[in-house]
Formats: structure tokens, C-alpha cells, sequence
């Protein structure tokens, strides 16, 4: 009895504490909730109070302005006058760093384009020299490209943040695709591009025969790109680019996919810089033509008045005597320097139809030939081929055409051939727009004048052995018009290849400015990129031999025009300065080389921009895939 009464009692106190434990589990269970909740709201308040802290950080962040300031001091440093090459590798490191930062910094990129715009001043103030009117087009120009580091900022943000490609991938990318389009763009701009700079490196130089010098930049802003990855997190708070508040934006060190990227930047370099020692290696230069460059020394200048066609004309002469003992095969005169115009006229054309078409010419004008007979004497007289730079005047039944020509002239037959330049600078040589908006005609210094036209194709000169093609003052700076022309001198059915690149350039406009050697450095990367020698004949300098290496040589003979004037000075016997190194300008010289002739192929000549434009397409479609409706907030 007792037995069967205890199980009863013993359940019940079984229950009642399941009970009283159960009471308590959610005892505990809602004490617990209770602080859940406390804890998110603490979490939510202290969240807003980050992001005030973060908001009123941003407000008064000079990050984005040292960050551009620092960059457009760096690349103007890396170009000419400083010339300090090397920068140039770090150079895109501080805007690169705005594209790493997930959270936008305010007012980024304002400031991206204040600093871009004092660069671009500093670095193009050589414009200004030639006429007071060039202060506008300074200002200008310096507005546009100024545009092309916000671009790069924006552009290559939307790539990595947005679609999520790398910094390594983007960030070149980007800069090389938005190179490509300045040089395009509003008839092209393709001075100062990342690559240039490295004018002197040879070897890392040598890929712009695959893809142009628009290669050397990709791999600057790639190895820029992999040196961003490399800077740490404490570095972007100390560069007020991030708030210590927002926490780290990635892990201490480097995560796996920033090592590849690394790694990736650190292949491609040594690539680079591989294919350009063993390319080098196959050079088997073959001596070409002896070639004379003569080098006036006459500033250019509407302000100032100009010596006569006679004074340029005998200077030009002089020069050139002193180069026959020397025996070249070919003379170059620079742009323009033969000063006296080559007027042609249908032989079926009447007086009264040339006067009516110019009143200011008189008819007899266009039949004399005294021109043509003066020319073909000075080439009998120094036994070699002549390359005059020469205004040329056209009359056809329905206008008057002017061109910038380079006139060729054989000693055995005279006058063999013209080249009229086909790559125009606006507002120098022609003004767009000019019949429905006159008032342009206010912002060049040839303000009556109708500028000049364009001329209709390339043009090969043949003489012995050889084949060359002129190109005149900054066509040796557009890379797709010297690639068309080299190109377009090539005969793929017989094997003909052109022999060399000649041009014709009067830098005097710009008195001795950095100009001049940045004409020389850009138009280096033309002979790479062709593997095509060039040379260079500029009225006061910088006159040059240029490999298809890109060296620029020193040439076997130099004649110091103005010995007589720097008595008792011994006379300048090297195109540089031997304690500086640096080209001599403003002077009068002749120059005499043996041309080296370079029988390698190019495929930047068969297969042309495709890198470039790859590029730029892949910029275009980012650029305008911020139209599509976004499926979460992008910081970009």
C-alpha cells in the first residue's frame, strides 16, 4: 500500500518542478531578450552617432585636395622641364587612392579637378609664348584636359566598386582607354602621356612596337596600381581619406586577391621590361642615307619684327654649304623656312580668272618659275636631294588653296614632289567653324587670314635606295596619323618598306621653352612604335637623329652656326651641353648623320590601336553603365 501511494506523490513533485524550471528558463529567456534589444538599440544610436562623425569628417576633409594636388605636382614634375622620370611610377598613386576608398570623400572630385587644372597650367604654359591671343587657348586647353583626371577617378571607382574589377585592372584600363580618347578627341591632344616619360628607359620602351606608347602607360598605372594595394589602412586615415571610426577597410595585411593583383602588376612589369631587352638585341641597324639638318635660329612672332625672306633664306644657304664637304645624300630644311611661296595654276587658267580668284597676287606671279629653278640649282649645287619646308599656294577654278608643304627637289630631275600637311592645328593653322561662327576668327593670331588647308594623302620620296615620308611640325605627335603614314608607304606586295620618317617642324614660337623638348621626347615613341628611324629638322632646335629604338643620337657631325657670335668661345661640337646634358636650342647648327636603317617589323604598323581601343571601349561601356538602375547603393 505504501509503494502504490509514493508514485503518485513522486510525480507530482516531478511536475511541479518541471514546472518551476520551465517559470524560470523563460524567466531567463526574457531577461535575455530584454537585453538583445537594449544592445541593438545601443548598436543602432552608436551606428548614427559613426555615421555623423563620418558625415562631418567628409565635410572637412582636405584629403581629396592634397591627394589631387600631390598628383598634378608629380606628374608635371615627371615631364619637362623637371624631367624627373622616375616619378612618374608614383605619380597616379594619390588619385588611385580615391578609387580605393569605398566611401566617397566630399567634394572628391572638385578637388580632383582644382589640382588637375593648376598641373595642367603649369605644364602647358609654354603655349602663351607665340602671340597674346595663345593665353586663351592655354586657358583652353588646360580646362579640357583638366577634365581627364575626373574622368579617371569616376570612371575607374564605377569599375571597382560597382563591378567589382580590381584596382590593378581598372585603374589602367581606365588611364590607358581615356588616353586614347584625348588624342582623338576634338582633333587630339597627344602630348604628355604617362609612357612618354620614360623616354630614356629604352629597354621598358621597346612593347610600343606591339601597342604603342599607350602600352608603356598601362604598365606605369598597373605597377601605380599594385603600389596603392600596398598602402596600409593606417595610412588613409593619417591621409584623412578615411575616418578611423568606419574601422579597417580590409583585414591587417594583404588579402589573397591584393597579392595577385600585386603579383599580376610585378609579371607584367618584368615582361615589359624583358621583351624590351631581347627586342633590342635583334636591332641590326643597316646603314641609310647621309642625311644634313639645318637649324635657323629664327623666334617666331607676331609682336616683334621678323627679319626679311631674303635674311632666312641666305642663313638657310650658308648652313648648308658648310654641310657639302660632309657629302650627305639628303638635306632637310626646316618648316617654312623656304621662304618663298610655290605658286601652281592650271596652265588653262586666264590672268583675269587668277585675278579674280586672288586680287592680291598679280597674274604673272603664278607662271614664273623662278622658284622651281631656284630650288632644283641648290640641289645641283650640293649634289643631294632636298626636303624644303615651303607655303604652298594652289589656284583651281572654284577657290585659292594654301598648304604647309614639304617640297621635294632631285638634282637630276628638280622639283619631284610635294607633302601637304594633312593634320592641321586649330586655331593655328585653320579656325573650326569659322563660316558660321566668324567670331572665332578673334581667338587666332592670323586674324584676316582664311588658315591654311588640308592636304589629301600621304606622300613617299624616293631617292636612290630609299624611301621616306615627310611630316610636318606636330604630326610627328599623333600616333595613328604617323602609323597611317608608314603604313601607307609600305608596298606588302613587293616587301617595299619606307626607310624613313622626316620632319619639318618650326618650334621659334615658343622662344626656347620646355615645348621644345617635349616635341623631341613625344615624337621619339613615333620611331619605337614604326620601327622607322626619324629625324627631325627644327628651326632653333631641337633638331635630332631618333633610332627605331627611340634613341636619340648624337650626330657624327655638328656645325655650330654661331661659332663667329661666341668668340672668343670655342664652338659647340655636340648637340648637348657637355656639363649638363641638355639639348641646345636657340641656335643656328647643321647636323650630319649616316641614318641608321632598322629592318625590323612592327605590329603596331600591321595591326594598329586594337589595344587602345579595346581600352577605350571598355571605358565608354562603364562610363555609361551608371544609366542602369542600380540594385544597391554604389559609393562611386
Amino acid at each position: 500500500m505504501s509503494g502504490a501511494t509514493m508514485v503518485p506523490e513522486e510525480k507530482m513533485a516531478t511536475e511541479q518542478q518541471s514546472v518551476s524550471e520551465r517559470q524560470q528558463s523563460l524567466s531567463v529567456d526574457a531577461t535575455r531578450g530584454e537585453a538583445n534589444v537594449n544592445r541593438s538599440v545601443l548598436d543602432i544610436i552608436a551606428s548614427a552617432r559613426r555615421t555623423r562623425e563620418v558625415r562631418r569628417f567628409q565635410t572637412g576633409s582636405i584629403g581629396a585636395w592634397s591627394m589631387s594636388l600631390m598628383s598634378a605636382a608629380l606628374l608635371w614634375a615627371c615631364f619637362t622641364p623637371v624631367n624627373a622620370s622616375p616619378l612618374a611610377w608614383v605619380a597616379l598613386v594619390p588619385l588611385l587612392l580615391l578609387v580605393r576608398i569605398e566611401q566617397r570623400v566630399r567634394w572628391m572630385y572638385t578637388a580632383v579637378y582644382g589640382g588637375s587644372l593648376l598641373g595642367q597650367l603649369a605644364t602647358l604654359q609654354w603655349m602663351r609664348l607665340g602671340d597674346p591671343t595663345m593665353y586663351i587657348a592655354w586657358s583652353a586647353l588646360s580646362v579640357y584636359v583638366a577634365m581627364y583626371a575626373v574622368a579617371f577617378v569616376a570612371v575607374a571607382r564605377v569599375a571597382v566598386h560597382r563591378w567589382k574589377l580590381p584596382l590593378a585592372v581598372a585603374g589602367p584600363v581606365v588611364w590607358t582607354g581615356l588616353e586614347f580618347l584625348r588624342a582623338h578627341l576634338m582633333t587630339g591632344f597627344a602630348w604628355y602621356f604617362l609612357g612618354h616619360s620614360q623616354y630614356r628607359w629604352l629597354e621598358f620602351i621597346q612593347i610600343s612596337d606591339l601597342v604603342g606608347a599607350y602600352g608603356v602607360s598601362f604598365v606605369i598605372a598597373m605597377s601605380s596600381a599594385g603600389l596603392t594595394l600596398l598602402v596600409p589602412h593606417a595610412w588613409l586615415i593619417r591621409f584623412r581619406l578615411v575616418h578611423a571610426s568606419t574601422g579597417p577597410v580590409t583585414p591587417a595585411g594583404l588579402t589573397l586577391g591584393q597579392l595577385i593583383q600585386v603579383a599580376v602588376a610585378v609579371v607584367v612589369f618584368g615582361s615589359t621590361l624583358t621583351y624590351g631587352y631581347v627586342r633590342r638585341s635583334q636591332a641590326a641597324f643597316i646603314p641609310g642615307p647621309r642625311v644634313a639638318l639645318i637649324q635657323g635660329n629664327f623666334t617666331a612672332s607676331l609682336r616683334t619684327t621678323q627679319p626679311t625672306e631674303q635674311e632666312v633664306f641666305l642663313k638657310h644657304l650658308r648652313l648648308m654649304a658648310q654641310t657639302v664637304k660632309e657629302q650627305p645624300d639628303v638635306i632637310v630644311w626646316p618648316e617654312a623656312m623656304f621662304p618663298f611661296p610655290l605658286f601652281n595654276a592650271p596652265a588653262d587658267m586666264t590672268d583675269a580668272q587668277l585675278q579674280e580668284l586672288a586680287p592680291y597676287i598679280k597674274p604673272e606671279v603664278w607662271r614664273d618659275e623662278w622658284v622651281r629653278k631656284t630650288m632644283a640649282t641648290e640641289s645641283l649645287r650640293t649634289n643631294a636631294a632636298l626636303i624644303l619646308g615651303v607655303n604652298t599656294a594652289v589656284a583651281t577654278p572654284e577657290r585659292l588653296k594654301q598648304f604647309n608643304s614639304a617640297a621635294f627637289v632631285r638634282p637630276d630631275v628638280g622639283l619631284a614632289g610635294r607633302y601637304d600637311k594633312l593634320h592641321r592645328v586649330p586655331f593655328g593653322e585653320y579656325v573650326p567653324l569659322r563660316e558660321s561662327l566668324p567670331w572665332l576668327m578673334g581667338l587666332t593670331p592670323y586674324r584676316d587670314a582664311g588658315g591654311l588647308d588640308k592636304g589629301e594623302r600621304a606622300a613617299v620620296f624616293e631617292y636612290g635606295k630609299w624611301r621616306m615620308a615627310p611630316v610636318i611640325c606636330f604630326e610627328d605627335t599623333v600616333p595613328h596619323l604617323v602609323r597611317g603614314i608608314v603604313a601607307a608607304g609600305t608596298n606588302n606586295d613587293t616587301g617595299t618598306e619606307l626607310s624613313l620618317l622626316v620632319n619639318l617642324t618650326n618650334d621659334g614660337w615658343f622662344h626656347g621653352s620646355s615645348e621644345l623638348d617635349q616635341h623631341l621626347i613625344t615624337s621619339a615613341f613615333r620611331a619605337v612604335e614604326c620601327r622607322t628611324p626619324l629625324v627631325r629638322a627644327v628651326n632653333t632646335g631641337i633638331s635630332a637623329i631618333i633610332d627605331g629604338d627611340g634613341a636619340i643620337l648624337d650626330p657624327e657631325v655638328f656645325i655650330d652656326g654661331d661659332a663667329r657670335l661666341n668668340a672668343p668661345l670655342a664652338p659647340r661640337t655636340s648637340a648637348r651641353d657637355p656639363k649638363t646634358g641638355a639639348w641646345h636650342r636657340q641656335l643656328s647648327a647643321a647636323l650630319v648623320h649616316t641614318v641608321p636603317l632598322d629592318p625590323r617589323r612592327s605590329l603596331y604598323v600591321r595591326f594598329g590601336d586594337w589595344f587602345a581601343m579595346l581600352c577605350c571601349a571598355s571605358v565608354v561601356f562603364v562610363a555609361l553603365s551608371v544609366l542602369l538602375p542600380k540594385r544597391d547603393r554604389s559609393p562611386a
